[in-house]
């Protein structure tokens, strides 16, 4: 059965907030907790529970850090052969592979460097590796075969982040608007709507 999602960004997108999104949609927690312990990744644990926002229920997923583990800065082929070398789904390990190579050809750019070597800093950090393969599993489990993204909504401003203080849209999300032909409108809403991430994941699953 083929199965459409609709993604509507209106308050911009991000990693979490996709994995919130689908497992509303009747993802299977025991997959996705499943497929997580197939990496070999360590001092972190997933948080799964319940919001409101505007009034609205909706599920609150999100990567909790043990602050006494020195996670290390990985580049995009370690985090390539990480993902490679695990027994994660096969659908789940390219979708995620394919998510991680847009964000290094973005990256890459940015930082005018090789996709190889390409530090990802935040991205690179365990919460968004985690993030990315939730995002694939939960796809996976759905069996979703179209995604349909009209627009991603973006604010204004800037953002604090590894680098310094950079102007919104960050250079990472431009670029891979920019190379995936995304359509990007801007809002009035202060503040970062659009992460590097959530940026990443859209051209990596949309089809139309």
């Amino acid at each position: 059965m083929n199965r459409i999602i609709y993604l509507e960004c209106a308050s911009g997108i991000s990693g979490d907030m996709t994995v919130s999104a689908l497992l509303d949609l009747g993802v299977s927690r025991e997959k996705l907790e499943n497929e997580l312990k197939k990496l070999p990744l360590h001092g972190y644990r997933i948080v799964i529970g319940r919001t409101q926002k505007n009034g609205i229920d909706a599920c609150a997923f999100f990567v909790e850090l043990d602050g006494n583990v020195l996670q290390p800065m990985r580049d995009y082929r370690q985090i390539r052969e990480l993902l490679l070398d695990s027994d994660l789904e096969e659908r789940v390990k390219n979708l995620s592979l394919k998510i991680f190579t847009v964000l290094a050809e973005a990256e890459a750019k940015v930082h005018g460097t090789d996709m190889e070597h390409v530090h990802f800093h935040e991205v690179g950090a365990v919460d968004s590796i985690v993030d990315i393969v939730s995002v694939a599993v939960c796809l996976d489990d759905l069996d979703v075969t179209e995604v349909i993204v009209p627009v991603l909504c973006e604010g204004r401003g800037t953002v604090r982040c590894q680098h310094g203080i950079l102007p919104i849209p960050v250079p990472a999300v431009a670029n891979i608007v920019s190379a995936n032909h995304l359509h990007l409108k801007m809002t009035e809403v202060e503040g970062e709507l659009v992460t590097p991430t959530g940026a990443a994941i859209v051209a990596a699953v949309k089809t139309k």
